[in-house]
């Protein structure tokens, strides 16, 4: 879907159109993007553009509030799992595996071999899904221009195809020219008859656009074949996890999927459908990202338009964090080597690398609609909602209250300082910490890019990373899937350690801390008398998109738009794009407002209901 359903006035020009609001203040122009679509979840961005149209001043707020953790009070730690997967409907599998993973902590629960290999392919399963998604469905079009593709020529589209192809060192997935030919057809024939649907009320045209009509026309082939792809990636979540979205098959101690383990046949097609997948990944999607990434080197590159002048347009807080993930051997879940290591680099310095001390996060709600006078860590965090809502002017809009508190998301800080975490930040956190496998991916794209290292700093390079990501992944569940089908093989059928919970649960505390697909995501549990009696989650939107702490330091949303240029104030597509680039994910609301701030409806959650 495209920004098609805000709402938008330049005073200057007395000109009203449906995206965005633009109102002029003191020679600078103030635009509120309300919601950002082709997101998860309910998200406001407010920019102050000068004379120049570049932001210099930006706020990022969600209109989203999220009880969660107020439900799982009172609640059974084992059940916490299956409704804290609720959170999102998009990363359901994680949040599942982090909760249970959390209450492992707590009761100190080594889970067996099979359990790991099979947590690290359901999480995979979801990776390779969901970049994939992320990069087509959602991100794609702040690239190209539908409307541009159908004036291209199809035969030089096979030859570019193939041409970027050989760029990424692998065979183009569609290389015909009828095949081109065919998609174009479907585009005129929309195009002629007015039913774009989707692609129908982009900002087509707009200067900042820098594909060639051949390069377009391969990037919506791809948007449409993707379309399929995914839907088979899907499946393999489910093969172990039981069903796509939301899986059942983890549980405190390992998992219940014992047949799926012990069939050759589920294991076989788990390979075959990874395979199918990594084909588009190898031969579509990367060849995509090499062939963006060349046409807008120049924006990745602009230090003018940067933070803190460095990389390029987005580059932002240039200080990343990866709480590390995907075990690699069975020494305990915080002594393993992870696929992704855990680590911090900080002001965009990569000569070193810092350790993670989950003792040092803490949650400021100075500029968020909650209760509370400090900074608190999430073991001792609360949930208590204060909205104060948004301020109503002349012009018959309403803004954020941007000196006082403007969002549901609160502001999680490490030792004080705003991080970005995600893709971006795990590949920069292990090139910087010499992990080989990160080292060699990372290099064979700035290679055969021929871009230097600090293009990453920038909202292509965080696109690029979430598509280096996605190939690593894929070729390490590969050996992930071959090692579990040898220690079937072998014998070896456990899945579950046993435990007794009257002993474990008395009185003891938890974390679950590793990576989702956005980012680095944990669950904080204390638990008394076999029942939950607090309970956070702090998401990796939470970190990205949080409001300015009580420092004033902003969030990676905000700083990664600073400095950057618009072409044109009514078509934010800047703006866009660059909040794309981190995959927001801003769910469970239950507070909804329009842009004028009126009140649409509002719900009301019992934290004692029972499911």
């Amino acid at each position: 879907m495209s920004e098609n359903n805000t709402t938008q006035q330049v005073t200057e020009e007395k000109k009203v159109s449906p995206d965005t609001t633009a109102a002029a203040t003191g020679g600078k122009k103030h635009i509120i993007v309300d919601p950002i679509t082709r997101i998860e979840g309910h998200l406001r961005i407010e920019a102050i553009i000068d004379e120049n149209n570049k932001i210099v001043d930006a706020y990022s707020s969600s209109t989203m509030f999220r009880g969660i953790e107020t439900i799982l009070k009172g609640r059974d730690p084992r059940d916490c799992g299956l409704m804290a997967m609720r959170i999102c409907g998009v990363c359901t599998g994680t949040h599942y595996q982090r909760s249970i993973e959390a209450v492992e902590d707590a009761f100190k629960i080594t889970i067996p071999k099979n359990a790991r290999i099979v947590r690290n392919l359901i999480q995979g399963a979801l990776y390779v899904h969901d970049h994939l998604v992320h990069f087509y469905h959602l991100h794609a079009l702040d690239f190209v221009d539908v409307l541009s593709a159908t004036k291209a020529d199809p035969a030089k589209t096979a030859e570019e195809a193939a041409k970027w192809a050989n760029v990424a060192g692998y065979k183009p997935y569609m290389s015909g020219a009828a095949d081109f030919k065919a998609v174009q057809d479907r585009v005129i024939k929309f195009a002629r008859q007015g039913r774009l649907g989707i692609f129908g009320n982009g900002y087509w045209g707009n200067k900042h656009y820098k594909l060639t009509p051949e390069q377009n026309l391969i990037g919506v082939a791809h948007y449409l074949k993707a379309l399929d792809i995914q839907r088979e990636m899907a499946k393999m979540q489910a093969i172990f996890g039981g069903k796509n979205p939301h899986p059942q098959s983890i549980v405190v101690g390992g998992v219940t999927c014992v047949q799926d383990i012990q069939n050759p046949a589920r294991i076989a097609l788990f390979k075959q459908l990874l395979k199918e997948s990594m084909d588009f990944v190898k031969g579509a999607y990367l060849p995509d990202v090499y062939m963006a990434g060349t046409a807008y080197a120049e924006e990745a590159t602009d230090k003018d338009a940067t933070y803190k002048g460095v990389g390029g347009t987005g580059g932002g807080l240039l200080s990343y964090m990866s709480y590390g993930d995907f075990r690699l051997d069975d020494t305990g879940f915080y002594n393993a080597k992870t696929l992704f290591p855990s680590g911090l680099v900080l002001d965009g310095d990569i000569s070193k690398a810092f350790d993670v001390d989950p003792g040092k996060i803490a949650e400021d709600v100075t500029h968020s609609w909650y209760e509370g006078d400090q900074p608190l860590h999430p073991y001792d965090g609360q949930t208590i909602p204060h909205y104060t809502g948004l301020e109503k002017k002349a012009d018959g809009y309403a803004y954020l209250k941007t000196d006082e508190k403007y969002s549901w998301i609160k502001s999680p800080r490490y030792d004080g300082k705003p991080v970005e975490v995600g893709p971006l930040a795990r590949m920069v956190v292990g090139y910087v910490k010499g992990d080989e496998r990160i080292k060699k991916y990372v290099g064979n794209f700035l290679k055969r890019s021929g871009l230097p290292i600090t293009v990453l700093f920038s909202t292509v390079g965080r696109t690029a990373a979430r598509a280096i990501e996605t190939e690593l992944m894929g070729d390490a569940m590969m050996e992930w899937v071959d090692e579990l089908a040898k220690n079937a093989a072998s014998g070896d059928l456990s899945t579950w350690t046993e435990f007794d919970f009257d002993v474990v649960a008395a009185d003891t505390k938890g974390m679950g801390l590793a990576e989702a697909p956005r980012g680095s995501l944990g669950h904080w549990v204390k638990i008394k008398d076999g029942k939950v009696t607090n309970y956070q989650a702090v998401v990796p939107s939470t970190w990205n998109a949080s409001p300015r702490d009580g420092k004033g330091q902003m969030g990676a949303y905000e700083a990664s738009l600073i400095g950057t240029k618009v072409a044109n104030p009514e078509e934010p597509l800047e703006i866009i794009r660059t909040i794309h680039s981190f995959d927001p994910c801003i769910a469970c609301a239950v507070h909804v407002l329009d842009t004028k701030g009126k009140e649409l409806a509002v719900y009301k959650v019992d934290p004692n209901c029972t499911f």
